[in-house]
């Protein structure tokens, strides 16, 4: 099974979740093997209800930018691999996804509706709302709609308060102390993501999910690395994220 959520993009959930829970493999293809594959089906599923989630979170702050629609496009790869004909799962999620994300008089039913089909499990509510606020700090900070958009969805899956805000922080931390960092020069950027100046960028953008995917564990079924491994492979997505953001702009 492909990494199956590549938080694709931004600083990894927090160790704790994978410390605890190292052996948690419950979303692989064979739990899904008989799953059929309708449009209905994938909405009520656990993963089909966590995409409406995330389509909501995306679109908080009025629109989708741009590293969010990247993060939610190799989300919905790497969430459609687990099931049966992997390339209809997708379209029906991308359906899913673009018909959620202008909704928000039905947040709270589908945040309960998600953790009732969890049997509101600690372990997954945790995982799942790491990776909302992962997708809200996608660039770099969270708008205060989408701060009550995840505060909304956390009340809704009874997540503990003191969990919710001490994941929110720790992200919140991190981003700042990147912002500190000096910005990484151009040729940096090349040089992180292994690609030379003359690359055109569909070259850069495949050498980037590419990283991504090798420095993002899983956020769905744990890898059991340690603490210092997470931490580390954190600051590196922040770095490539930012090394891409660098040659996007220098190229727009």
């Amino acid at each position: 099974m492909t990494n199956l959520i590549v938080f694709f993009l931004f600083g990894l959930v927090l160790a704790y979740i994978f410390k605890s829970y190292r052996n948690y493999e419950v979303y692989s293809k064979k739990a899904f093997e008989n799953f059929e594959v309708t449009k209905d089906a994938l909405r009520r599923s656990d993963l089909g209800l966590f995409i409406a989630l995330a389509a909501k979170v995306a679109k908080a702050d009025g629109r989708v930018d741009t590293l969010e629609a990247e993060l939610v496009s190799a989300l919905l790869d790497d969430v459609s691999s687990v099931f049966p004909d992997p390339q209809k799962a997708r379209t029906y999620l991308k359906e899913i996804f673009n018909e959620e994300k202008d909704r928000q008089e039905n947040l709270e039913h589908i945040a309960v509706a998600l953790a009732q089909s969890i049997k509101r499990n600690h372990a997954k509510q945790e995982q799942f709302i790491g990776f909302l606020i992962q997708l809200a700090f996608a660039d770099g900070k969270v708008s205060k709609s989408e701060e009550r958009v995840l505060s909304r969805i956390a009340e809704a899956m009874e997540i503990d308060p003191k969990l919710y805000h001490s994941i929110f922080d720790a992200f919140e931390r991190l981003h700042a102390q990147r912002a500190t960092q000096r910005q990484t020069s151009i040729d940096e950027a090349y040089k992180i993501l292994g690609v030379s100046k003359d690359a055109d960028m569909e070259t850069v953008k495949k050498a980037y999910r590419k990283l991504v995917r090798k420095y993002h564990p899983d956020i769905i079924k744990a890898q059991g690395k340690d603490e210092s491994y997470i931490q580390e492979a954190t600051k590196k997505t922040q770095e490539i994220n930012e090394a891409y953001e660098l040659i996007k702009r220098s190229r727009a």
